[in-house]
């Protein structure tokens, strides 16, 4: 153990050795296999199991009913909606084991992954692309882009604070109705932060949300 200055609640199974960071939380009925790792200011719900070889990255918030499989990797800053799915062998039959062969599915910072939805193994989540609850994904995503359906399909951007993104301007730009920081589209396609860098936190004043979704939708 690399860290103990974390929270378990009594009802939840820590088994050793593993990593967990320091100010995580992890709550009812929640099971963290050995050889899991799991980084720091986390917060785990009720029933959530956390397999070994998973890596989960800072500040991730995984919700209610969530199980991470052997070959997940998880970024900082992801958020797993409840009872989301993922998985880690594509073609699984109970009589064949495939131990040997469980598929890496990676979640890039930044992440969100709506309630009920369903990741299939052996995909890369983009960095803060955000999939719809219900949805179900079989491919890659690219970063910011906004997934809905089954199958999922990408129904435009969305910006870093979980607001869709309008149209590019004549220079490529869109801009987030709630923070104002500015999105490119480059003619590659792909949507990037002009105003922050990815990598760093989001300074105090634009981490609070002060504005319902409701109300931006027809911004």
């Amino acid at each position: 153990m690399s860290d103990t200055f974390y929270f378990a609640h009594e009802s939840a199974c820590i088994d050793q050795p593993c990593v967990i960071g320091k100010g995580t939380k992890i709550w009812h009925f929640s099971h963290v296999m050995k050889d899991a790792q799991i980084g720091r200011d986390c917060i785990l719900g009720q029933n959530v199991h956390v397999a070994g070889g998973v890596v989960i990255g800072d500040n991730v918030k995984i919700q209610n009913n969530v199980s991470l499989y052997t070959g997940v990797i998880v970024e900082d800053d992801v958020f797993l909606g409840p009872s989301c799915v993922l998985t880690n062998v594509t073609n699984p039959r109970s009589q064949v084991r495939r131990h040997d062969l469980y598929e890496k599915t990676i979640l890039r910072r930044g992440a969100t992954i709506g309630a009920n939805a369903t990741i299939v193994c052996g995909v890369e989540l983009g960095k803060y692309c955000f999939i719809a609850a219900g949805t179900v994904i079989a491919e890659d995503v690219p970063d910011y882009a906004l997934m809905v359906g089954v199958p999922g399909r990408q129904k435009g951007w969305i910006s870093r604070h979980g607001v869709r993104l309008g149209r590019p301007d004549s220079a490529g730009m869109m801009t987030c109705p709630e923070s104002g920081y500015r999105y490119e589209l480059t003619r590659e396609g792909v949507v990037r932060c002009v105003d922050l860098d990815e990598d760093e936190p989001l300074p105090a004043d634009k981490a609070v949300g002060k504005v319902r979704y409701d109300e931006l939708k027809g911004i």
